[in-house]
């Protein structure tokens, strides 16, 4: 006998939507988001549409944030 892993939270943001508030901003572009509701974790794509946070691509966000903010540092040191 199969059982489901469907919570409340999750049940209600399969029916009404996610309640998604901004988790972490990676760049100007790329933002992380987590739904208050049920946890789930999203974020941008390069189209500007929302993906879910799989480990590969939090790997890629912060690897993206650290590039970006050396880079930027530079921009105002010199």
């Amino acid at each position: 006998m199969k059982t489901s892993n469907l919570s409340l939270g999750n049940l209600l943001c399969s029916v009404f939507g996610h309640r998604y508030q901004v988790a972490k901003k990676i760049t100007p572009h790329i933002t992380e988001y987590k739904c208050t509701v049920c946890n789930c974790e999203s974020t941008t794509n390069i189209s500007g549409r929302l993906d879910k946070l799989t480990p590969e691509l939090k790997e890629i966000n912060r690897t993206l944030a650290d590039f970006y903010r050396k880079r930027h540092s530079l921009r105002t040191v010199a």
